[in-house]
Order: C-alpha cells, then sequence, then structure tokens
C-alpha cells in the first residue's frame, strides 16, 4: 500500500481532522517530462470513465460522424438531463435506432432532480438514463457505420469495434495488450499505466481532435449541471478533462500539461481537490475553478469544514491564494 499510494487529501470537519486519503498522482509539463509524482505512477489502474475519451477516439478513427454535442456525449458520464437523453436518442436517430438497442446497464439518471422527475413520472432504471449511454449509442452508429456485426454483441473484447478501441487505447497510452476487464456498464473496460493514463491525454490535447474539440466546446455534455468535470473545464478553458469510477480523474492542456489520479479507496470526493493540486503544480491557476474543487464537510446541512489536498498539492494550491 505504501509503496504504491501517498496522502494526498484529508476531510477535516469542526477543526479535526475526520478521514485520510492516499492516492497517486501524476502531472507531466509542456514537454512531456514529469513534473510531479506521488506514489507509484507506473502502477496499472482502470481508468474507468476517464478512458471514455480514447474509446470516442477510436470511434471516430473508425468512421463515427457526429456533430460536436453529440459526440461529446459519446465522451461523456452524463447526468441524465433531459438535453442528455435527448441526446442519446439523436444519436441512434442517426443509424435508425432507438433506446431499445442500447446494451448497457440499466440506471438511474446522476442527476438528483432527473431522478425526482423519472419517479414522478413512474418511470424507473432504464439504460438510456445510465450515465454511459451516450457511449454506448456511440459504439452502436459507429457499428453500423463500419456495417459490423450488430446487436448486443458489440460488447465483447473480440469484436471488431472492441479491438479498433483496443488498439487506440494500447497506442496513446504506450500500454501493449492491457488488461480487459468489463466496466459497470457492460463495455470492456482496459487496465493501463497511470503515467500513461496522463500521456494519452496529453496527446488528445496537443492534435486536438474532434473528440477534444466538442468536449471542450460542450462541457456540459460532458457532466451536467453543477457537476465538478463541467466546472473545471468551463472555468479553465481548452482544458481537457474526465472523471473515473472508483477515484480516477485526468486532464491535460492545449500547451501539452497532463495529469492523472487515482484515489486508493476509490473516493470520489477527494478527486477535485487533489485534480486541482496537480494542475497547480504545474503552474495553471485553478482560482476560477474553486467552486469544483472546494468539497465541503456538513454538519446538520450546513459546511463545517471541508476536504483539503495535503503535501505537495496544498502547497501548490496555496500559492494561488486559495
Amino acid at each position: 500500500m505504501t509503496e504504491r499510494f501517498a496522502p494526498v487529501a484529508v476531510s477535516r470537519r469542526s477543526g479535526l481532522d475526520e478521514s485520510f486519503h492516499w492516492g497517486a498522482v501524476v502531472a507531466l509539463d509542456q514537454r512531456g517530462e514529469l513534473a510531479l509524482a506521488i506514489g507509484d505512477v507506473d502502477q496499472v489502474v482502470y481508468p474507468r470513465s476517464a478512458a471514455k475519451p480514447l474509446q470516442a477516439t477510436a470511434m471516430v478513427r473508425a468512421g463515427l460522424d457526429l456533430p460536436g454535442e453529440l459526440l461529446a456525449l459519446v465522451a461523456a458520464s452524463h447526468s441524465g438531463q433531459a438535453r442528455h437523453v435527448a441526446g442519446v436518442r439523436a444519436i441512434l436517430a442517426t443509424v435508425g435506432l432507438d433506446e431499445s438497442a442500447l446494451a448497457n446497464t440499466a440506471d438511474v439518471p446522476l442527476d438528483g432532480e432527473a431522478t425526482a422527475a423519472l419517479w414522478r413520472s413512474g418511470g424507473s432504471p432504464a439504460p438510456i438514463t445510465q450515465n454511459c449511454s451516450g457511449k454506448h449509442a456511440g459504439m452502436w452508429a459507429t457499428a453500423v457505420a463500419r456495417r459490423w456485426t450488430t446487436g448486443p454483441e458489440y460488447l465483447h473484447p473480440d469484436h471488431p469495434l472492441q479491438c479498433a478501441i483496443t488498439a487506440t487505447v494500447s497506442e496513446l497510452t504506450g500500454h501493449a495488450e492491457p488488461h480487459v476487464g468489463v466496466d459497470g456498464c457492460g463495455a470492456p473496460a482496459h487496465a493501463v499505466r497511470l503515467i500513461g493514463l496522463a500521456r494519452a491525454y496529453r496527446a488528445l490535447a496537443l492534435e486536438r481532435g474532434p473528440v477534444v474539440r466538442a468536449m471542450t466546446a460542450h462541457p456540459d455534455a460532458v457532466g451536467g449541471t453543477g457537476r465538478d468535470v463541467t466546472t473545471f473545464m468551463t472555468a479553465l478553458p481548452g482544458l481537457l478533462a474526465k472523471d473515473g469510477a472508483e477515484g480516477v480523474y485526468a486532464a491535460a492542456l492545449p500547451d501539452g500539461r497532463a495529469v492523472a489520479l487515482k484515489i486508493a479507496d476509490g473516493a470520489s470526493r477527494a478527486r477535485p481537490v487533489v485534480l486541482a493540486g496537480a494542475l497547480a503544480t504545474l503552474g495553471v491557476d485553478v482560482g476560477p475553478a474553486v467552486s469544483a474543487w472546494r468539497v465541503p464537510v456538513l454538519g446538520h446541512g450546513q459546511p463545517v469544514g471541508e476536504i483539503r489536498a495535503v503535501g505537495e498539492l496544498a502547497v501548490a494550491l496555496s500559492r494561488w491564494g486559495t
């Protein structure tokens, strides 16, 4: 444990440090050289949804052609708000399909108000309201465009679509033959080195291809109202960022600076401040995005503390007066 991870954040309640988060963090400078290494940055992790920009890039290379906002949804973990669900339906409609084609796991929206509206309407968990439905709609559209076998088998690692995605993930991360598991949505999940994830984001940001342009132009499609990933990209123009389950985050700037992180215990609450600290070590003024990473600790519904970065990350954040 101590070889793989180091302290990165602490939860402070009413003046007392209550809980501690360990993690691994890597930051690359404009030249792509290692600027920060906390924990073992060569350890293999599942990027989970932080891999979606890579997966979407593979789909575009394979022939997926969508307008910007819809392409951003393919790389998204959307909140399931009405505009997101409508966008997923629009992706499917480009190849003559409807939501019944989706084979991802049924779930309620990530957005609380959208979930409440679903219950009020008599609805139930469905694949289209699950946060990965944009990716799955994109997978369907790509398979149809290439005239590959369609149906639930598009989720199989040996399907031509998934083979194309694996090849792109391997190329961008520099990880030959990555381990492939099953993601929460049912799609293949690739495991790569943490530093490889940062390098992949750096490559995407420098190339600034269709997926990056779509995500940075439509950050609300990537997450949703109140989501930290949306706030980071909105407040820091040009930033490519994507969160992933089990405490993963990755981001990169057009000049090649990039970061990737993994929180050891999988806690999402520690991700934003650690991402902000990592960006700050690279000289990024993260002040405009403070609402994304200053996560309050609540007592009786009121802020009584916050999640704070520690060590080098805290020092870097203090330079910006935050």
